[in-house]
């Protein structure tokens, strides 16, 4: 199984925004040691949990740290931003590292609204045109003419560079045929709601057809894994996650708890109970466990990869996860 990294650069308590893109880089360093296949920074505004704001951004600085580990985003938003744009950020990612960098396209806002807003300066954001504008970001980024009038007569550089993979992020399903017809990759988001179906993919497998991006179907699954030697210990770094989602749930949103302020955090008996059934969206237990896991959902779903984001409170934790699931399955 290959796995893979996606990082929300995370701010937990009582650290800053800056050593949490620090973190992003000492993840991205680790993972290419690995043996990890990619890596990913999201997209988030509008919010002091994450600090992965512009990860196209990160994305270039983390490939000139790193040498064979693939660096792109999951996603950057395509509603804030011109297809003509993204093409030449996206080809000049590629000149500056061939062969290893993603265009990972999501179309949510990935913020509120009125970061929304401020990213289309005002204007009325564009919500029912997300698919023609990744056409047009394809073309323009495989030197073609784009079918669009607004760009017909504008091309993309620097020209002529090596391809990044395509992907298009989904949560529920409504992409995977686009996403298929496209000829791109899909990557499902399985900690967003734990949706996937094996008929999800299926679809996304039946309506590929290979493109300039990439010749065979792709998929790949993103989780919320929380992991240590022992279920025990896993569970008691797990927990500050477990709790924070359940407030993010109520809208109250805020930095995530310590391990020990979460151990304490007064629950009542149906707080338990949305945390049991959240865990169908983070995946906690022994590095064994969540390997044997991993690898029961692969042979059922019939996915390539596994993407892993994990949010313990402590960079050493963090990477440990990592460390031990690539003992288990790299």
């Amino acid at each position: 199984m290959r796995l893979s990294i996606l990082d929300q650069a995370p701010v937990t308590k009582g650290n800053t925004a800056a050593g949490a893109m620090k973190k992003a880089e000492e993840l991205a360093v680790l993972g290419d040691e690995l043996g990890y296949h990619r890596m990913w920074m999201a997209e988030h505004h509008a919010t002091n949990t994450f600090a992965s704001s512009a990860p196209e951004v990160a994305a270039g600085y983390l490939a000139a740290k790193t040498k064979n580990i693939r660096l792109g985003t999951g996603g950057v938003m395509l509603m804030h931003y011109s297809p003509l744009k993204l093409a030449e950020v996206f080809k000049t990612l590629s000149a500056f590292a061939p062969g290893r960098i993603d265009f990972g396209v999501g179309r949510a806002p990935g913020g509120d609204n009125y970061s929304t807003y401020a990213l289309s300066e005002g204007r009325q954001p564009m919500f029912h045109n997300m698919y023609e504008k990744f056409d047009t970001a394809l073309q323009l980024i495989n030197d073609e003419v784009p079918e669009d009038d607004l760009y017909k007569k504008s091309i993309a550089t620097p020209a002529q560079v090596t391809l990044p993979e395509a992907w298009l992020l989904g949560s529920t399903g409504n992409s995977a045929v686009q996403a298929g017809r496209r000829g791109v990759g899909y990557s499902f988001a399985q900690f967003f709601n734990g949706e996937m179906t094996k008929e999800i993919l299926e679809v996304y497998k039946k309506n590929f057809q290979p493109s300039a991006f990439m010749e065979k179907p792709q998929i790949n699954v993103s989780y919320m894994v929380t992991t240590a030697e022992t279920k025990e210990e896993a569970e008691y770094e797990a927990k500050p996650q477990d709790i924070w989602r359940l407030l993010f749930m109520r809208g109250q949103f805020g930095a995530t708890l310590t391990p020990e302020e979460a151990r304490d955090y007064p629950l009542t008996e149906m707080d338990r109970m949305i945390i049991k059934e959240n865990r169908k969206i983070h995946l906690v237990g022994s590095a064994k466990e969540i390997a044997t896991l991993l690898q029961e959902e692969q042979a059922h779903y019939g996915f390539d990869e596994a993407m892993i984001c994990s949010i313990p409170h402590t960079q050493e934790k963090r990477l440990d996860v990592y460390r031990l699931l690539a003992r288990e399955l790299l």
